[in-house]
């Protein structure tokens, strides 16, 4: 389910051929984001699992990252049918992210 991504054509392609996609931005040498991954990992597997979860080593491909504006770890982005829907960074709550993205993962896939 997940994917580096180490390429922004990669991401674009992912992003273009993909209905729904989380976009995790992290660095190895952030605490929260190493705790934060295998959350949002798990609920993407038993809430959304149809979104494809796609990871980006900020501080290995930070061209990439500053193409996103991203500046900060942990960042999420969620592209709903190739557009961003929701951008969340830093201190992030997994009930409030999964709240955001019922309503139109349901609207896409149901």
């Amino acid at each position: 389910m997940k994917t580096e991504i180490n390429s922004q054509e990669e991401l674009t392609g992912i992003i273009e051929n993909e209905s729904a996609v989380l976009v995790y931005f992290f660095n190895n040498s952030c605490a929260p984001c190493v705790s934060l991954r295998p959350k949002v990992e798990e609920l993407l597997q038993v809430k959304f699992p149809l979104m494809k979860f796609v990871t980006v080593d900020s501080e290995k491909n930070q061209a990439l990252a500053a193409s996103k504006n991203i500046f900060s770890s942990p960042t999420l982005i969620i592209f709903l049918e190739g557009r961003e829907y929701r951008r969340e960074s830093k201190y992030i709550s997994i009930p409030q992210l999964q709240e955001s993205i019922e309503r139109p993962y349901s609207m896409i896939f149901e």
